[in-house]
């Protein structure tokens, strides 16, 4: 068993694991009343799906950083022992599942000293840099290395080295004893749960999870991009916004220029997710509203006509959409790091059921949004007491962050669905960027419409602006901070916002979805071009931390402590023991 140094001292650990500074979102329990009422068959097909979302997690800790499961073996063996540093330690690795991760100051929490998060995760040689990268694939391509290039550039490889070279090996074939078991317990599930399409689903992700055939996964993700009413929701997640090494190739001119001779597109390395749940009926039907303004929210897009979009304003859209209460997040989704996920759109536009016909899917998590204890509620207010403008209060409204999230995943579906991938590093910021600002530049004609009142705008808009507010200046590998940043920059830049000396926000309603619109241009202009160097500029020109921000956030940190976060799972436990 490998030996590690704990990094954190027992004062350091005591603080982060402290409630104030631990947020805690508890998934549902036995006693959930959308657990009673399922039938048998989905009650024990359900501990089937939780299984294999751990298993996932286990091959997800492997992807993310290649110590992570030699710590969390060292940790056990030393909480045995009675180390208390080591139990403190296992419960911000649990939460943050693994040993490097940023909290919510941006700080990166480093588990175990000399073990760093490193630009390629675990998928890559722990000490391979972005310069001996480029120059290795240079020289593979130079030597005719044309299909293992191609390899090492895919979502779906785990890297390693081969001499003076680099060899790539499928993740299916990596981690095959893993994605064994797991399509063991998919294939039992599909034997006793009570839905037809469900089962269809399953047993497709199956034949995906035994066979290294990119090709299997777009059938399963086509099927589940058709779920809309099934008792309970399965999902494998696959993102590639934490790879900072693959799309580095397009910094690099000859590279590139050689790249693309051989028709070789570079897309970040997949990182694996488990989401297992139960689908909330009444809260799926008020999402379904929404359905029948996606057409209208296309044709309303900057520059329609120079780009292909997954929704078509004059046909049926293939976007279904679900709300859920959650048994268990696995793996990336579930990575409690700086924040954790609020809804997701899938699949995303790299991946290959987009191009035989798939839509896309929207998965809303009911127990990270909801806000359900008084203390929560109380904390809530300190902040808006903070930092908003008292006369504005009467806007804020927590459920119109949540009309707001569904804006923002509904417009990953919208705009430019291909051709991105030259954006680089800047790729995921800028399609972040794209779906909030989208989610407001469309109120007035969703207003207008009759989806939304006057006064259901006006509390998304301001309850969007004051969530909007960041603890602190986020790193460049945080797509969905940096976007915030650069909103923030703009709408102060165009006097939609105000923040006065003392830190007070002051939201100019009127002028923010105007000013939204012409951000949108601006990003839509920058997907279609498709040019690293204007990508790069307009990311760096609205990344400003200004010192408006700066006071914001001393404000923000003095009511708001809260450092990390982790998941509770009590019906998944028990569940796992059954």
């Amino acid at each position: 068993m490998r030996e590690y140094e704990l990094n954190l001292s027992l004062e350091e650990l005591e603080k982060r694991t402290h409630k104030d500074y631990l947020v805690t979102k508890k998934m549902v329990d036995e006693n959930f009343e959308g657990y009673k009422n399922l039938a048998q068959g989905d009650k024990e097909a359900l501990k089937h799906l939780v299984k294999a979302a751990y298993i996932l997690e286990k091959i997800n800790k492997q992807l993310d950083n290649v110590h992570n499961l030699p710590f969390e073996e060292f940790l056990n063996k030393e909480i045995e022992k009675g180390n208390k540093r080591a139990e403190l330690t296992k419960i911000l690795y649990d939460a943050q599942k693994g040993v490097c991760a940023l909290d919510r100051e941006s700080n990166i929490i480093e588990l175990a000293k000399d073990v760093h998060a490193t630009f390629g995760k675990g998928c890559y040689p722990e000490d391979l840099g972005k310069q001996e990268f480029q120059q290795i694939i240079l020289r593979m391509l130079k030597r005719g290395k044309i299909d293992e290039v191609k390899t090492i550039l895919n979502q779906r490889s785990v890297v390693e080295r081969n001499g003076d070279e680099l060899i790539g090996t499928d993740y299916i074939d990596k981690y095959k004893t893993e994605f064994s078991q797991m399509a063991d317990e998919l294939e039992k599930a599909s034997k006793v749960s009570t839905n037809k399409d469900f089962n269809e689903y399953l047993e497709l992700q199956v034949k995906a999870l035994r066979t290294a055939d990119p090709m299997l996964d777009a059938y399963a993700d086509k099927k589940w991009a058709e779920l809309q009413d099934t008792p309970l929701e399965f999902t494998i997640t696959r993102e590639n916004y934490s790879d900072e090494l693959t799309e580095s190739v397009v910094e690099n001119e000859e590279l590139k220029s050689l790249l693309e001779q051989y028709n070789i597109t570079p897309v970040g390395k997949d990182f694996l997710g488990g989401r297992v749940g139960i689908i909330n009926k009444k809260g799926t039907e008020a999402l379904l509203k929404v359905k029948e303004y996606l057409p209208l929210m296309a044709d309303n897009m900057p520059f329609k006509d120079e780009y292909v979009q997954n929704i078509s304003p004059d046909k049926e859209s293939k976007q279904t959409m679900v709300d859920v209460d959650l048994v268990t997040v696995s793996g990336d989704v579930g990575e409690f790091r700086a924040g954790i996920t609020l809804a997701e759109n899938l699949p995303n536009d790299d991946k290959l059921s987009l191009t035989i016909g798939g839509g896309r899917r929207n998965v809303y998590h009911r127990q990270i949004r909801l806000i359900t204890s008084e203390d929560s509620r109380k904390k809530l207010q300190e902040r808006l007491d903070a930092i908003l403008n008292h006369d504005q209060h009467k806007y804020y409204n927590d459920e119109a962050d949540h009309w707001f999230t569904i804006g923002h995943e509904n417009a990953h579906s919208l705009g430019p669905n291909s051709g991105t991938e030259a954006l680089g590093k800047y790729k995921s910021i800028i399609e972040e960027n794209k779906a909030d600002i989208t989610s407001l530049a469309m109120l007035d004609v969703l207003e207008q419409n009759g989806m939304y009142s006057k006064e259901e705008k006006e509390q998304i808009i301001v309850t969007y602006a004051a969530d909007n507010m960041l603890k602190s200046k986020p790193t460049l590998s945080q797509a969905h901070r940096v976007r915030s940043v650069m909103q923030n920059y703009y709408f102060l830049k165009e006097g939609a916002l105000e923040i006065s000396a003392d830190g007070m926000l002051t939201v100019h309603i009127d002028k923010m979805i105007p000013t939204a619109q012409k951000m949108l241009k601006e990003i839509i202009r920058i997907q279609i071009d498709g040019d690293f160097a204007k990508g790069e500029k307009y990311v760096l020109d609205n990344f400003q931390w200004t010192n408006e921000m700066e006071v914001m956030a001393e404000k923000i940190k003095k009511v708001s402590k809260s450092l990390n976060g982790k998941v509770e799972e009590p019906l998944a436990k028990k569940l796992l023991e059954e």
